[in-house]
Formats: C-alpha cells, structure tokens, sequence
C-alpha cells in the first residue's frame, strides 16, 4: 500500500505538527485532507505532562479543533499497564500534578510523599520537579521495588531548543541508584498497537509520523508499520541510519502533505 493509500496516521506532536506555540505549515491542510479522504489520524505522544483535556485546549489554542478521543498518551499506556499487572499495589508518583491527578481518577493508589505501603515508583515527564522528589526516588529505589517510566525520550523541544525529558531524569537516577526503569511509551510498539484495534485498521493501513528515530520511528518500526521521519524537529539525516530505518524522510509536515496529494 503506498503512502497516498494509508488511512490512519499515527501522528507524533512535538516538533513534528508544531513547536510549543507555533503550528507548522501545512499542519492543518494536512490534517483536512487526511479526514476528506475518509482516513484517520491520532496524535500519539510520549509526553505525560499534560492530560489529554489539556492537550485538546493546547491545540485548539493554536487553530486545531480536537477532541479527546484524537488523542493516545504514555500516561494512557502506562495506566493500562499497572491496571493490567498491578491492580492494587501503590505507587509513589514522580510526575506533575496533571499526571498524578490522571493516575488517581484512574482508580490507581499513588501517593507523593514517602509513606508506608508503598510498592513502586510511576515517573512521567516531570517539568514541576524538584529535589524533593529526586531524593524520595533515591530512597524508595534502596528496595527491590517496581518501578515504572512513560517514556524514555531524552529532550523535549521547546522554542529556545530543548529541556530535559524522562529518560534524562531516569539516567539521573540510574547513575544515583544503579536501577533503571521498565518504560511504557514509544518506541514500544504498544500504543500503536492499541490504536489499531480499538479503530478497526490493519498494519498496512498505518503509518508512524514523528521527528525522532528513537521513540517515534522505532515504535512505528517494532508494530510492524510504515513510518515517516520529519526533520522539523530533533531528529536529523545522520539519526536515520540505525537498527529502525523510516520508510520516508521528508523536511516536515508540508512534505509528507504533498507526497499524499
């Protein structure tokens, strides 16, 4: 199946779609003719700082009309996980206070001071963090606990270039504690994956569009699916020769939209 004929676009946000504020162009004719040709897109995002309410208000803020159900995030996966092997163990949540709140309203038991009880650490993208909670890990993580990531990305692009990400923080701890954590988010395959099946579409119907080889491709390359490397964000040429090879390389999402015209 070529590249005009896919119908769900998997679709990575930061430095792909846009950068903090600024919408790329072609992002939104895109976008229109993705949904005139019956297809679909999904935005699928490592970042677990923001809910998906606040993603829906972050992109209609910059002329995207969206609803909740466009939306699959690491918190998402990772909420699945835990409910999935580890329905009633509690958790000390390294995170912001929108991802504590998701894990709460998801019926999981987190806690954010060190109390007893506590069976393992859940760490998001983490831009609230302070020492505090680098030293509660550092304690926590002196037992054999479970301990749980979102996503591993190292960076997150901002405007002036990028801030640390959730791998960072893990290496951080890993070089304190000599403990790494099990992470969710891309380029695990199974966000991907659960997008498929709960929309109806097969593997040569999909395609992964993202800025990093890492995470965004790999994920798209470890479900078994067509990808697409924009260079509008960290990533670069040299990224491309790796282990996870994009099926297309295009400048940015003006690229991708005419190759699908």
């Amino acid at each position: 199946m070529t590249l005009k004929d896919k119908k769900l676009f998997l679709l990575d946000m930061d430095g792909t779609i846009y950068l903090d504020n600024d919408l790329f162009d072609g992002t939104l004719e895109f976008l229109s003719l993705v949904k005139e040709r019956g297809g679909r897109y999904l935005f699928v995002t490592n970042n677990s700082s923001k809910s998906t309410d606040a993603y829906v208000k972050k992109l209609k803020s910059i002329g995207i009309d969206a609803c909740e159900d466009d939306f699959l995030t690491s918190t998402n996966a990772t909420i699945l996980y835990i409910k999935e092997k580890y329905q009633g163990r509690r958790f000390y949540s390294f995170g912001t206070e929108s991802f504590t709140q998701q894990l709460c309203d998801a019926g999981i038991d987190v806690v954010t001071d060190l109390v007893d009880g506590i069976d393992g650490i859940v760490m998001g993208n983490d831009n609230e963090l302070n020492f505090k909670k680098l030293e509660d890990a550092c304690k926590l993580l002196l037992n054999d606990i479970i301990y749980i990531a979102t996503n591993p990305d190292w960076v997150c692009p901002t405007a002036f270039g990028y801030v640390p990400d959730c791998g960072s923080v893990a290496e951080m701890l890993w070089r304190a504690t000599g403990k790494r954590p099990h992470f969710i988010g891309k380029p695990r395959p199974e966000m991907l994956l659960l997008a498929m099946e709960k929309f109806g579409y097969k593997k040569d119907e999909c395609v992964m569009l993202g800025d990093r080889v890492y995470t965004d491709i790999a994920s798209g390359y470890n479900a078994g699916i067509d990808t697409i490397f924009v260079l509008s964000g960290e990533g670069t040429m040299a990224d491309a020769e790796c282990e996870t090879p994009p099926t297309y390389i295009f400048e940015n999402i003006r690229q991708v939209l005419n190759a699908i015209k």
